[in-house]
């Protein structure tokens, strides 16, 4: 685990203990400032990569659909790279829209949502640090309650919203109370861009606690003693693996023939595995349609056991060869990126741009 207190401020921090900054628990380390200006986005930068933020525990954990520890470690040590949400639309818009969400917050529930005075620090783990959305004022008092994280999200997203807080939004919330030490926070979601959703959190102190040892721990391997993460299932850092490096074509690298043998043997077993657990899955799916036949919708008792809508991909070859002379009634052309002219007149830029591929092959060592 990293010291509690000697981690060191970064220059320009600004390590006041003034309770007025609204975090009880917390320091001001950096003020807000325009991020539009490249001095102050570099500074942003640098206090970021010294510790732990709230929107990079759910990534450490497993639990980001766009990043993963590898994305994390990656800009810690000043190697910037782009998820696979790089800068989704919803959270650009989210971005520009973040004081429409505030004031439907505060004009929702009747509780002030203002603006937080910058980056914070805990106090007694200076890496764990956060950037909260809003604060959730007393409204007689003025006193700072609680700290808001607000969201834009897809109507996709409705009924993770409905029922509660998804994970992501809600370890980050626990994040900012475990910096600042406040007792409940707020995650506000505006949903599909007219369903407003808010949900008061409680704190949970053993999930904290939780939290604080297993990224402190990540934080002291990874950030301060630098190793790297090991490699991990998640789709983003599939991804990420594929660009991070330049391919060099005529490099090889050499692998010890007990490693080698060992991962070519797993995967082969878990490809097995993936193969029987399909057919197991596509017998039972098979047995759902015999049942409903020619029904939409099966359904037991009052419940809906399981559906069979014909509302999938459209068959647009089988509906050409079947309807020519329709199929020419709603032919259209569309724009399309000439590949083929690209990889001919430009192939370096063309290569640059093309995916990595692993492949394995059957044949034993």
């Amino acid at each position: 685990m990293p010291e509690q207190a000697t981690q060191p401020w970064p220059p320009g921090a600004a390590p006041a203990a003034d309770l007025a900054y609204g975090a009880p628990t917390a320091r001001l380390l950096l003020p807000a400032g325009d991020l539009d200006d490249p001095e102050y986005r570099e500074q942003w930068h640098q206090v970021r990569r010294g510790g732990i933020g709230g929107s990079e525990v759910a990534a450490l954990l497993g639990l980001d659909k766009y990043r993963g520890p590898r994305h994390v470690f990656e800009t810690k040590h000043g190697r910037p790279v782009a998820s696979g949400a790089a800068l989704s639309e919803y959270a650009e818009v989210g971005q520009e829209i973040e004081d429409f969400i505030a004031y439907m917050f505060t004009k929702r529930s009747g509780i002030p949502a203002v603006p937080t005075p910058g980056t914070l620090a805990n106090v007694d783990r200076p890496w764990m640090r956060c950037n909260v959305d809003r604060y959730a004022l007393d409204s007689e008092s003025g006193a700072v309650l609680a700290p808001v994280e607000l969201k834009n999200r897809s109507e996709y997203q409705l009924d993770d919203w409905t029922e509660g807080v998804p994970d992501g939004p809600a370890l980050q919330v626990h994040w900012n109370m475990a910096v600042g030490g406040w007792s409940y926070g707020w995650a506000v979601a505006l949903v599909g861009g007219n369903k407003l959703l808010f949900h008061r959190i409680e704190r949970d102190d053993e999930l904290i606690d939780t939290l604080i040892d297993i990224c402190g721990r990540w934080y002291q391997r990874h950030v301060i003693e630098g190793f790297p993460p090991p490699a991990d299932g998640l789709e983003a850092t599939k991804e990420l693996l594929g660009r991070l490096w330049d391919a060099k074509p005529n490099e090889i690298v050499e692998v010890s023939r007990d490693k080698a043998e060992k991962l070519r043997k797993r995967r082969a077993s878990l490809a097995q595995q993936i193969k029987e657990l399909e057919s197991q899955k596509t017998t039972v799916e098979n047995e759902m349609r015999l049942i409903a036949e020619g029904a939409e919708v099966a359904k037991s008792g009052k419940g809906v056991a399981w559906s069979w809508k014909q509302n999938g991909t459209f068959a647009a070859k089988r509906f050409q060869e079947e309807n020519p002379d329709l199929a020419a009634e709603y032919m259209t052309k569309v724009e399309a990126l000439d590949v083929e002219r690209l990889k001919a007149e430009q192939p370096k830029t063309y290569e640059k741009y093309r995916a990595r591929v692993l492949r394995v092959p059957a044949k034993e060592l």
